[in-house]
């Protein structure tokens, strides 16, 4: 759809053409320095001053800097297909990055600026975003995706959650809007993967397309948004852990369910398919470790919450998000859905960090440290290899000519 004037179009630097452009790049550049910094503390080597502490700093900066710049990227852009209005670009698109770069900035650097300043300026950022994002379903009386707005506005509360935890010194607060912020975006990635990856698993193989049933998605969806609403509501202390322990297998049976159907089998010729469905493979895995856990099922050393969490941000996250951007980043700049070779390298990475991440706590303890620095170096390899390839795509006008 033409939603903007060529010549205009002509006179905005491509990076800021399409919300996708510089999200994505910086996104995945950030959590490559991210990463980097965090495996060499864990190695000894460095020691950062972030603002509070460096395991609060690796945590929130993952999910509200790293993740959440990657779904804004996503919606921001998607948000024109589904409405046909032309979506944040120019100079609003540069001064929402700008609000996003320099609460990382701060974030990083945050025991050289006041507390207030690193707090308004990080907590500014998603409701913004919110706002120009909901513009353009109401003016274009789109409702379908309205939803994609309070969860926008609750991960911005999670997100205000920690900050209070750090001014407040409640740790268990800061666990409340991490943890949460995790429910949060695994009930997006859900949604999301369940609307595309039965089309894309279609267009991609050449093949019918499998039409989803009712009680499965009913199953699935339900299940999940009643793991968020408990913890979000903090009612989880209501509860016996019996109670979640079903929950969660129901949840783990549903979701895969979901996604066997989609005959992963076809998809392995297809790197951008099969990387979509392992991803979406770790939700269920997730699950069926924090059931296991909840079941007081023990493992070798045990499932720990940490591994379970991990699962889901390394894993389901983590490949996600490689595969998607992979994939949006072609299609939106007018590209063949061909990615190069190098890309299939590149997933692999990020499966392996995901692998070595959630397996480290059955191994030997001595040696736990050791496998999250292969992980870490995993992820960053992952992540490079994207950087690389996709520069010149964030950089340079669409391929067809048209504007975005």
């Amino acid at each position: 759809m033409q939603v903007t004037h060529e010549q205009k179009e002509q006179q905005i630097f491509p990076l800021w053409r399409q919300a996708f452009r510089p999200f994505f790049l910086l996104g995945a550049l950030f959590s490559a320095i991210a990463m980097s910094l965090w495996g060499l503390v864990l190695a000894g080597h460095i020691s950062l001053n972030p603002y509070h502490n460096v395991m609060f700093w690796h945590q929130h900066e993952m999910l509200f800097g790293f993740v959440v710049a990657i779904i804004l990227g996503f919606l921001l852009t998607a948000v024109q297909n589904w409405t046909g209005l032309r979506s944040t670009h120019g100079g609003t698109l540069a001064i929402l990055v700008g609000l996003w770069l320099s609460a990382r900035v701060l974030m990083l650097f945050g025991a050289l600026a006041p507390a207030w300043l690193v707090i308004i300026v990080d907590l500014a950022l998603l409701p913004v975003a919110a706002l120009l994002f909901a513009r353009l379903l109401v003016n274009a009386k789109q409702s379908r995706n309205l939803f994609f707005v309070p969860i926008l506005l609750a991960l911005a509360a999670m997100n205000a959650a920690t900050h209070a935890g750090v001014v407040y010194g409640r740790f268990d607060w800061i666990q409340y809007g991490t943890n949460n912020a995790v429910w949060l975006i695994t009930l997006i990635m859900v949604v999301i993967s369940g609307r595309v990856l039965p089309m894309f698993t279609a267009n991609g193989t050449q093949t019918e397309r499998v039409q989803p049933k009712a009680w499965i998605e009913l199953g699935a969806l339900c299940s999940v948004w009643l793991i968020v609403v408990l913890h979000v509501f903090a009612l989880t202390a209501y509860l016996p852990d019996r109670a979640f322990a079903v929950l969660f297998a129901f949840a783990a049976v549903m979701t895969a369910i979901r996604l066997i159907r989609l005959r992963f089998w076809i998809t392995l010729r297809t790197p951008l398919l099969w990387s979509l469905h392992l991803s979406v493979a770790f939700i269920p895995l997730a699950f069926a470790l924090f059931a296991l856990r909840y079941a007081g099922i023990e493992l070798s050393n045990s499932i720990s919450h940490s591994t379970a969490i991990h699962t889901l941000t390394v894993g389901a996250m983590g490949v996600m998000i490689l595969s998607m951007m992979a994939r949006v980043s072609l299609g939106h700049s007018g590209r063949p859905l061909k990615p190069s070779p190098l890309m299939s390298v590149a997933f692999l990475f990020v499966i392996a960090a995901a692998l070595v991440r959630i397996g480290a706590n059955w191994g030997p303890i001595a040696d736990m440290i050791t496998w999250y620095q292969w992980a870490v170096v995993s992820w960053v390899l992952a992540f490079v290899i994207f950087i690389v390839l996709y520069l010149p795509v964030f950089l340079t006008p669409r391929a067809d000519g048209r504007p975005g």
